[in-house]
């Protein structure tokens, strides 16, 4: 597991609440799982705001507070060894500075 990082990741984003057929699909914002031997597990990493009304996108949405390409720039940086990310990411900035600190 030291040469493996898994990343999970969806689109497709869920509702806080039921919509009005009763299900949670078509949401703003989602989850992504980060897996490996090189990963600092056991915390969540995000801006956690809470599900009251008023700290939802729209009042009904988590919020999106990570941008995905950050979360596979640091992947891409630390565990691949790519330092060229505007490669990978063409006119998204990623920079070390926006990394979460999720892998060693």
């Amino acid at each position: 597991m030291d040469d493996v990082v898994i990343l999970t990741m969806s689109e497709f984003g869920r509702t806080a609440r039921e919509n009005g057929t009763r299900g949670t699909d078509h949401g703003h914002a989602n989850a992504m799982f980060v897996l490996g031997n090189s990963v600092k597990g056991g915390k969540v990493y995000a801006d956690w705001k809470g599900l009251t009304n008023d700290k939802l996108y729209e009042g009904r949405d988590l919020d999106v507070t990570t941008d995905f390409r950050d979360v596979f720039g640091e992947i891409a940086y630390k565990h691949l060894g790519n330092k060229n990310l505007d490669k990978i990411f063409p006119n998204y900035s990623v920079t070390p500075s926006k990394f979460r600190g999720f892998l060693s």
